[in-house]
């Protein structure tokens, strides 16, 4: 008996492993971008940005071994939470402010540091709310299973890739090239960019959950597909990264907004989209 404990503990800590390293990937882009000069920043957000992918993939992935090993426990549901508040809330804020390096004491400065700040915090509300959501969804298995078709509010990782990817795309020389901003004016609008994201995580506008996604297909032309998918993605991360990045990040907030849009037009009455319709406020 007391083998199969030692064996069953072990298991229950390969999930919180895997969240330690999303952390660890989060800390490491913040102490790090801290300590490079200026004029290599670009080098930087580009590294960042790859090691906010991996955080993002561990994010996911380790609450995907928790529910496949049996392994969920309230330690890892804090854990996790306080994990994406580090690598997804705080990480591409410290980013933005990095990239900018504005002067202080200016209202452009102010400006960016509102936008930063107001990205960190509805972050960390989104996930309070998302733990408050989960936590009374326990047991009501109509409830949960809601919660699996989609999400209240820009999951947080989306959110931090979004930001990002913009960050990286415009400082990039292609980007530089496609949309020659001025350093102010760069500011203005990525900070813009930080503030419409943070609205996105703390609104009630339905997003898609990964989770629902069931394909049936041969084993076969799974395998084959998968192959070719990963071919394009690998090379996208080689040689189009920024590019890559920018499409697939925002391409999915504006899926989400695209298809909670057509609800809204198709009325309560419908039931086209009902799963997009988005949530009413909470009345006290």
């Amino acid at each position: 008996m007391n083998g199969v404990y030692y064996f069953m503990r072990r298991i229950s800590l390969i999930p919180n492993i895997i969240t330690a390293f999303s952390l660890a990937c989060g800390l490491f882009v913040i102490f790090k971008v801290n300590i490079v000069e200026p004029e290599g920043v670009y080098q930087v957000l580009y590294a960042s940005a790859l090691l906010l992918v991996i955080a993002a993939f561990a994010d996911f992935a380790d609450g995907a071994v928790a529910r496949a090993m049996k392994a969920e426990s309230e330690f890892g549901f804090v854990f996790d939470s306080l994990a994406d508040a580090v690598s997804f809330g705080v990480a591409p804020s410290v980013l933005l402010l990095k990239r900018l390096s504005l002067e202080q004491g200016t209202g452009l400065s102010f400006f960016a540091i509102c936008g930063a700040m107001l990205f960190s915090i509805c972050g960390i509300l989104r996930l309070v709310r998302f733990n408050v959501k989960a936590t009374e969804a326990k047991g009501d298995q109509e409830a949960q299973a809601a919660e699996k078709k989609n999400f209240t509010g820009l999951p947080i990782p989306a959110g931090a890739l979004a930001a990002v990817s913009a960050n990286v795309f415009f400082s990039s020389p292609i980007g530089q090239r496609v949309v020659p901003f001025s350093e102010e004016g760069l500011a203005i609008f990525l900070s813009s960019l930080m503030v419409i994201l943070g609205y996105f995580m703390i609104s009630r506008w339905k997003f898609p959950s990964l989770k629902v996604l069931h394909i049936r297909v041969p084993s076969y032309q799974l395998v084959f597909g998968t192959v070719i998918v990963t071919i394009f993605i690998l090379y996208g991360l080689l040689y189009f990264f920024p590019i890559m990045l920018l499409v697939v990040s925002w391409g999915y907030i504006f899926l989400a907004l695209i298809l909670s849009i057509i609800r809204l037009i198709a009325g309560k009455k419908s039931t086209t989209l009902e799963d997009f319709e988005p949530e009413e406020e909470e009345k006290d």
